[in-house]
Formats: structure tokens, C-alpha cells, sequence
């Protein structure tokens, strides 16, 4: 038998489902389910290069536009001051679903406020309902919104954003 004849048997071997005793599977147990949400972990180090507001909107978009990216980076202080970065905090009772008449903002069981673009009037009620500004609205009058993707994290050279995972 060569190395590559074993090798593949090795390969096929763990590929196998493990069996318990007398043939019976294992029951796998019930994990709690969990979503994920964004956090700016370490605003301290951000140097305001923008990538995260890039990377979020050619994911969602296909365009590299800072007015269509759902996270912001703002200066506080000036030039020599410290940067703030604005996301969805994902709230516990949000009022930008609260706000919206035509309930294209959802809060579904697990946590998450999902957009339906396709019921929203862009009246621009959730902006202006949003506690911390996250919500802004996009080159189409529409509202543009954290879905805590993750895309931003790939993105940001000095590790200030993570996801975080959160009971459902």
C-alpha cells in the first residue's frame, strides 16, 4: 500500500459517522439558539480609515460609497480628536420598529430588526426615531441599516469591531 492509498483511507475513515454502541447515534444536544451582533470593542484604536464603511457598502450595494454603508466613523474633536463609530446597538425594544407606519421594520423572535425594503415608504421616521443615529438614509430615499453581517470586521486593520454572539 503507498502513502496515498493509506492517506485516502485515513480520509475516508474519519469522513465516516462515528456510531455508538449497537449501531445508535449519539443525540446531538439542543443548543441554545444565538444570533450575532456588531460591537465596537475597541474605539480607541480606530484611526479613521474608513475601510468598514467601505467594505459594508460594496457588500450590500456593489458600490464603495461612505452615504450608503450602514456603520459610520465620525470624528469627535476635530482633526486631533478621538473617532466615534455609529452602529446599530440592536436595542432591546427598538424604536426605530416602533416608529415605522408601514412595518417594514420587523423585530423577529431572536432579536434581530430586519428591513423589508419592499414595504418601506421612505418617510424617514426610523432616522429620526433611532436613539443613536445608526439608522441614515441611502442615495435611493431609503433607510440604510446595520444587519450585523460582519463584513465591516474583515475590514478593520486594528481590530475594533467584533461579533459578538447574544442569547436569542
Amino acid at each position: 500500500m503507498t502513502e496515498s492509498q493509506a492517506a485516502e483511507e485515513i480520509e475516508e475513515a474519519e469522513a465516516k459517522p462515528a456510531l455508538e454502541p449497537a449501531g445508535i447515534e449519539a443525540p446531538t444536544p439542543a443548543k441554545p439558539r444565538k444570533r450575532r451582533r456588531l460591537k465596537v470593542a475597541h474605539p480607541e484604536r480606530c484611526i479613521g480609515c474608513l475601510g468598514c464603511m467601505f467594505a459594508c457598502s460594496r457588500i450590500h450595494t456593489g458600490q464603495a460609497s461612505l452615504q450608503d454603508s450602514a456603520i459610520k466613523v465620525q470624528t469627535q474633536g476635530g482633526i486631533e480628536g478621538d473617532f466615534r463609530i455609529v452602529v446599530c446597538r440592536g436595542c432591546e425594544n427598538p424604536p426605530c420598529v416602533r416608529a415605522c407606519p408601514a412595518g417594514a421594520l420587523e423585530r423577529k423572535t431572536d432579536g434581530r430588526v430586519v428591513f423589508h425594503k419592499d414595504l418601506c415608504t421612505a418617510c424617514g421616521k426610523c432616522e429620526k426615531a433611532c436613539l443613536v443615529g445608526a439608522i441614515s438614509i441611502g442615495k435611493e430615499g431609503k433607510p440604510i441599516k446595520c444587519m450585523h453581517c460582519g463584513a465591516c470586521v474583515a475590514f478593520c486593520p486594528h481590530g475594533v469591531l467584533t461579533l459578538e454572539e447574544v442569547p436569542a
